[in-house]
């Protein structure tokens, strides 16, 4: 899989993909990120990449140009199935749409910044529009690096225990279990002993109850959307 990063700060975005399972990926070859700065796309000597909004008000809006000569350029050198533009309007990104998107070969990740971005990227080139939640953050730098982790560990081969995978809160609609290791007895709190009974049979039965025990208590609108 491709994901191109395309940022008028590309520092903010590129510390974190040279660790942990990001890294990874990228080192086994599973996964080629790739970080554009929108400031290489422009054509002042100033290097602008945003501007007043017509009509006035407060904050800044980047502008068509350097987004407009990024894009496009990657378009002819490949073929992507989106380009997803990070906003708090956007759609609510969930686990199912990691799942599908993690199945796509080519992405563009697009990272508005200080008011936003011209209304014409988004008519013109924006495929999907994305929300990690509903609150203001600086630009879209932090939902990139999110979206990106979030389909990157569900590639074949990133995770050396690929069926961790299946465990993971909201593959099934529901929270995960509790997830406990040694030592057994820490300052007096002990581990339930199901969990060291071996029985695998009654171990999967008691983490299914406490899945949705845990999720009728802190999310139970995920038992409705299942229900």
């Amino acid at each position: 899989m491709r994901i191109d990063i395309v940022t008028g700060f590309p520092r903010l975005v590129e510390s974190p993909l040279n660790e942990s399972i990001i890294h990874r990926a990228r080192e086994k070859g599973l996964a080629e990120i790739v970080v554009h700065d929108l400031r290489d796309y422009t054509t002042d000597r100033h290097r602008t990449i945003d501007d007043t909004p017509y009509g006035g008000g407060a904050g800044m809006v980047l502008k068509p140009e350097p987004v407009f000569a990024c894009v496009e350029k990657l378009q002819r050198e490949r073929v992507y199935d989106e380009v997803i533009y990070l906003t708090a309007d956007g759609t609510p990104f969930t686990q199912t749409m990691a799942n599908a998107l993690s199945l796509r070969r080519a992405l563009i990740l697009l990272c508005g910044h200080y008011k936003g971005i011209d209304e014409r990227i988004r008519e013109a080139l924006v495929t999907m529009e994305l929300s990690i939640g509903d609150y203001v953050l600086t630009g879209g730098e932090l939902p990139a690096l999110v979206v990106t982790d979030s389909i990157v560990r569900l590639l074949p081969g990133v995770l050396n225990d690929g069926e961790s995978l299946l465990d993971d809160s909201f593959q099934e609609g529901l929270l995960g279990a509790p997830q406990y290791t040694r030592p057994a007895d820490f300052r007096g709190m002990q581990v339930p002993d199901i969990l060291l009974s071996g029985n695998h049979a009654e171990i999967t039965a008691w983490r299914s109850e406490q899945q949705v025990r845990r999720t009728r208590d802190r999310r139970k609108d995920l038992l409705n959307q299942s229900s």
